[in-house]
């Protein structure tokens, strides 16, 4: 599925998006707050659900080649946040959803 067809199934607001936005094709979602866990996925491009607003959270997007980061739970990231998704190439977006409300409407879009 198109990521941005992903962000759409959770009503999420773009902070930052490139040119590959709607061309991005996700399988997974990976919902955590806690990036050790992330680097133990093995997905190809995966899209990380997190509540985490840190530079953190993209960095571990970065190493494991995520799609995109969804920021959950209406929290807006700060603009050096915003700054490092450009710097790095990945689509950033925020959501008023909970994550795990998040999730369930991820997963539902994927068919799974």
């Amino acid at each position: 599925m198109k990521l941005s067809d992903l962000f759409q199934a959770v009503q999420a607001e773009s902070i930052w998006s490139n040119e590959d936005y709607d061309r991005a094709d996700v399988e997974n979602v990976i919902s955590s707050d806690l990036m050790s866990d992330v680097l133990m996925m093995d997905l190809e491009h995966p899209l990380l659900l997190t509540s985490l607003v840190s530079d953190q959270c993209l960095r571990t997007a970065n190493v494991v080649s995520a799609a995109g980061v969804l920021i959950a739970n209406g929290k807006t990231p700060p603009q050096d946040m915003a700054a490092l998704a450009r710097e790095l190439g990945i689509p950033l977006a925020r959501t008023e959803y909970t994550k795990f409300d998040a999730a369930v409407a991820l997963g539902k879009a994927l068919g799974k």
